[in-house]
């Protein structure tokens, strides 16, 4: 009974021994940027989101800054926002001859249900140095002083680390030619417009993305990111929310 006794302890410890090896196997060649910060290996991570726990809920609204699941980076079909009522706001952006396609709308902290909003007072009125790692990222410095307030606040870190992560964000993504050389109002659907994405960025996923629209006009591409932008996250809420109208019309840039 000893020797049967030893026999399977020391199978439970070559078993537990496996299991331990394979949970620090590294997942680094899952990276999506080019530019990675650093090539340190990555824990393996679950397929499946995890469920909010009851003492940390997932509400629309304030919240902790650096308190959050992912980032949603929005894409704006710039023409098909100002055809939708953006040309009122944002008159830069909309004039003619600006001949925009896809720019940032912005880099969202996101909940697996729900987002935070407005996390704090702390850098409310980014500064004129932060605002000049936004030029280039963003249509307006008015967008960009917007959503520091209303995105970049929950993030947890400071305006020119943010903005510097939503450029990173925006270079990680290749935009499809039919949309970088558009010159004519085009006729897609939104599963199409997905298939697209797809084909210019491989490591793209239908459940990482979603597509937004308004009276059947394209205005906006959304992808989900990990909280350290070095792959793709799985976003159930984004991709259920995308538009399931059978055809969208892109007009083409101003």
């Amino acid at each position: 009974m000893r020797l049967r006794a030893f026999v399977l302890l020391v199978a439970g410890l070559s078993l537990a021994t496996g299991v331990f090896a394979q949970g620090v196997k590294p997942s680094d060649s899952g990276c999506i940027l080019d530019n990675c910060a650093d090539k340190k290996p990555m824990p393996a991570q679950a397929t499946q989101p995890a469920a909010p726990s009851a003492d940390r809920p997932r509400p629309r609204g304030a919240s902790v800054p650096g308190d959050f699941d992912f980032y949603v980076l929005s894409l704006s079909w710039s023409p098909g926002f100002c055809d939708t009522g953006g040309a009122e706001k944002h008159r830069s952006q909309c004039n003619a001859g600006s001949g925009l396609g896809f720019v940032v709308h912005g880099l969202w902290p996101q909940y697996e249900t729900g987002f935070p909003s407005d996390c704090g007072p702390a850098g409310r009125s980014p500064s004129r140095i932060a605002l000049e790692g936004a030029k280039g990222v963003y249509p307006d410095v008015n967008l960009a002083r917007y959503e520091w307030r209303k995105h970049g606040t929950c993030s947890g870190k400071s305006p020119t680390d943010y903005f510097a992560d939503v450029r990173r964000a925006r270079d990680a993504i290749e935009i499809p030619p039919p949309f970088r050389a558009a010159s004519d109002k085009q006729t897609w659907t939104p599963v199409d417009i997905e298939r697209a994405f797809i084909a210019a960025n491989p490591k793209l996923r239908p459940d990482v993305m979603g597509i937004a629209c308004r009276s059947g006009v394209l205005e906006e591409v959304r992808i989900c990111f990990s909280k350290d932008l070095r792959e793709f996250h799985t976003c159930p809420e984004v991709s259920r929310g995308s538009c399931r109208t059978r055809e969208l019309r892109v007009p083409a840039p101003l």
